[in-house]
């Protein structure tokens, strides 16, 4: 049983939810919590922990027996990035998409993501893309990393489903999906048709940027359309990750 704040695994993980380059490096990503350890697919799970507690109290009468390191509840602590620890985490590989991958099906639903900011949206419109069906998630380079342990959390198991996509250059991706017949939707305080006017049925991605400043115009100008979401009252737009459920759930209704 792992005992001291002092243990190396234990340092390991705690700058593993801190840092993004070392994430990588290790191309591991942090899971916390019973739930998400349930949907992590088996052979992606590369080590586990549990805590003193959750080990006497659960473990032995609801798991398959997995390789695992039991650590004292006060360390356990130390080692999670949640205030209230659920009693287990594990170490999961990364994920590595290609565009392609995102492609697979004809007439694909795409969301594409310039400049988001806040893991939380970035988690939830993962986890929207997953239930309005849609077949991919393209990252700009100025996104929030998609493993960042408050963006896995707002997934709610959808990271492990959702394929995504990191893009180096928004601009030269959105050239790539139309020359594979993908019409490019931009979300748009001045855009020049309502949402639910076009056609989703055949391939579409939306296009969202960033919470406060909204799409950049050149970004904006290099997708097919731009529309709008009418707004009522004072209001000048929506959360991002409300948008994107409006959006997603539109071209789901079409395609029904």
């Amino acid at each position: 049983m792992i005992t001291s704040t002092a243990n190396q695994q234990v340092k390991q993980l705690i700058q593993l939810n801190k840092k993004g380059k070392l994430r990588n490096a290790q191309d591991v990503f942090v899971v916390e919590g019973p739930r998400m350890f349930r949907e992590a697919p088996g052979d992606r799970i590369e080590r586990i922990y549990l805590s003193e507690s959750y080990y006497k109290s659960q473990w032995k009468a609801k798991e398959p027996a997995i390789s695992y390191e039991i650590v004292q509840d006060s360390v356990f602590k130390t080692m999670c990035d949640t205030q209230t620890p659920q009693g287990i985490l594990c170490l999961v590989k990364q994920y590595h998409y290609s565009l392609k991958d995102l492609l697979h099906r004809g007439n694909p639903l795409l969301l594409i993501l310039d400049n988001i900011q806040d893991p939380g949206n970035l988690g939830t419109m993962m986890r929207t893309a997953e239930g309005a069906g849609a077949d991919g998630v393209i990252l700009g380079p100025g996104c929030v990393d998609m493993y960042n342990p408050k963006t896995i959390r707002a997934t709610m198991g959808s990271v492990y489903r959702m394929p995504f996509f990191q893009s180096q250059d928004l601009k030269e991706t959105l050239k790539e999906l139309r020359d594979h017949g993908v019409h490019t939707f931009a979300a748009y305080l001045d855009g020049a048709e309502d949402y639910d006017d076009p056609d989703y049925r055949e391939g579409t991605a939306f296009l969202l940027g960033n919470e406060g400043n909204g799409l950049a115009p050149d970004l904006a100008a290099s997708a097919d359309t731009c529309i709008r979401i009418p707004m009522e009252g004072r209001l000048e737009s929506l959360n991002v990750s409300a948008a994107s459920a409006i959006l997603l759930y539109e071209a789901y209704r079409q395609r029904r």
